[in-house]
């Protein structure tokens, strides 16, 4: 612990010593080029109708129909057991594992519900409009049935290592799933290569737009441009580093500890802070809801028309419930479970609350009229905070605490995605564990000074890409798991699915 903080506190402060100067402005012109150009990679488009619609949106988005019908409506069917799983008793030996069912729930969670739920929400309608609220939303739903799969593979393909951790994801029955349908090489193959992205996603989106949105609500609520962080956002970043590394060195079930009390308290914060804002403007709740559905097929001033706005509803959706990832999936292998199939229930709860949570933010920023003054830049966290500060004047104060403990959840909850992934490649050990966690403490200062911009293409770019060997895998190895929910809705006489 002592060395992590003492090795991210020296290089960190090698970098300030160099570029005093603007080091934001350095780690923006340097970074910024790479990052548009791995974006334009990924979201290589083909234009449809005079619109330009990247094919990975429709990867995503036929996944997320096909095993909705595949799995005959489980994303709805299956919640009353998804809850009724969560309420039962706990049992010592009840399964092996690390964690609890709800103790993976809620790191899981703490993964997802990030600033994607405010500042994504917020920048997706001020650039495709309220219409994007609603795409995000069916991007959530759509997505409760691959994470239901995920899930579910996550934790029959997981691995017991010596030391009694466990190490599940992707990564693993991708390569072990394979191997069972006699594709090995393919299996290692693309388990690599969804490890790389899984690191990448993991530096980005698990970790970049976290701090870099904090840092510009603490900057917000401290005076704007007159703000003492403002060009230092790096000193917030560094800080938050210090305070992951102590965490993440801990393993699962520290980070587990740490989740269970901040996602609860985050998410009830939020809740009744979105509820004030609703009730407050509860007349305009028919006129809202009917703008958003009116705008979701019907758009004004968005380029691209309806495709502009369902790209950019469909985009944010996935980087705020990353179905189709994987990323979840590494978390739910360590749940204390004899049934797999248990966990794929328990995991449609993690991809509902996140779109609800979306919800909240959407209907805030359409009742506050907010949406109509940020059509021509990114506003990202401060367009939630003017929404909310139209009814709750104080607001962008509890909007700060809300946001660093979303980004602190989020990030915590990457860090041990990420640091599968990269065990997945270069080994189990304490030292290469390390290694990742440093390499992970650097990259939050580096985002914390980042353009908001530059951030967000690279963190959908890293999130969908991830999507292309999970999802591939997953139709594979659909049948089997199809036959695992069969017979464990017969043992469990679950009436949907017999």
């Amino acid at each position: 612990m002592r060395k992590l903080v003492l090795l991210v506190f020296t290089l960190l402060l090698s970098l300030q010593s160099a570029f005093a100067f603007n080091v934001d402005a350095f780690i923006d012109n340097k970074v910024a080029p790479i990052t548009n150009f791995i974006a334009s990679l990924v979201f290589y488009p083909v234009t449809i109708c005079g619109s330009k619609v990247p094919i990975i949106i429709f990867w995503i988005l036929l996944a997320g129909i096909f095993f909705t019908f595949y799995f005959r409506g489980i994303s709805i069917l299956g919640l009353k057991h998804s809850i009724e799983i969560l309420c039962q008793p706990a049992h010592t030996g009840e399964g092996s594992g690390e964690v609890s069912p709800f103790q993976a729930l809620a790191t899981a969670l703490s993964g997802t519900i990030g600033i994607g739920c405010i500042a994504g929400v917020a920048i997706s309608i001020s650039i495709g409009g309220p219409g994007a609220a609603f795409w995000i939303f069916v991007g959530a739903l759509l997505g409760m049935s691959i994470k239901f799969i995920e899930a579910v593979l996550s934790v029959k393909y997981r691995r017991f290592n010596l030391d009694g951790s466990v190490s599940g994801g992707p990564m693993h029955y991708i390569a072990h799933g394979l191997t069972r349908k006699k594709m090995r090489k393919f299996g290692q193959f693309l388990s690599v290569i969804f490890a790389m992205l899984c690191i990448g996603g993991g530096i980005t989106g698990g970790n970049m737009i976290q701090i870099n949105q904090s840092a510009h609500q603490l900057i917000f609520i401290t005076g704007a441009e007159n703000s003492f962080l403002h060009g230092y956002t790096w000193v917030f970043g560094l800080v938050v580093a210090i305070l992951i590394g102590l965490v993440i060195v801990g393993g699962i079930k520290s980070i587990a500890k740490v989740t269970t009390v901040l996602v609860p308290t985050m998410c009830i914060m939020y809740i009744v802070s979105g509820l004030i804002v609703i009730l407050a403007n509860f007349m305009y709740i028919p006129q809202a809801i009917s703008l958003i559905l009116h705008e979701a097929f019907h758009p004004t001033a968005v380029a691209g028309g309806v495709f502009g706005t369902i790209i950019i509803g469909l985009r944010r959706s996935v980087q705020s419930n990353e179905a189709g990832t994987g990323a979840a999936a590494i978390v739910y292998a360590t749940a204390q479970t004899k049934e797999p199939v248990s966990q794929g229930f328990v995991a449609l709860l993690e991809t509902l609350l996140t779109g609800l949570l979306c919800l909240f933010t959407s209907f805030a920023i359409v009742f506050s009229g907010a949406c109509t003054t940020a059509t021509k830049e990114i506003s990202g966290i401060e367009l939630a905070s003017n929404a909310f500060q139209s009814v709750i004047p104080f607001f962008p104060v509890i909007l700060s605490a809300i946001a660093i403990m979303f980004a602190i959840s989020t990030l915590i909850s990457w860090a041990y995605y990420g640091q599968k992934a990269w065990t997945f490649l270069v080994g189990e050990g304490k030292k290469r564990v390390l290694a990742f966690n440093i390499i992970y403490c650097i990259f939050i200062v580096i985002g914390s000074a980042m353009n908001v911009r530059s951030v967000i293409d690279i963190t959908d770019a890293m999130m969908m890409a991830m999507t292309i060997p999970n999802i591939i895998v997953l139709y594979i190895l659909a049948p089997e798991i199809k036959r695992d929910l069969k017979d464990y809705c017969k043992r469990h006489n679950l009436w949907f699915y017999k």
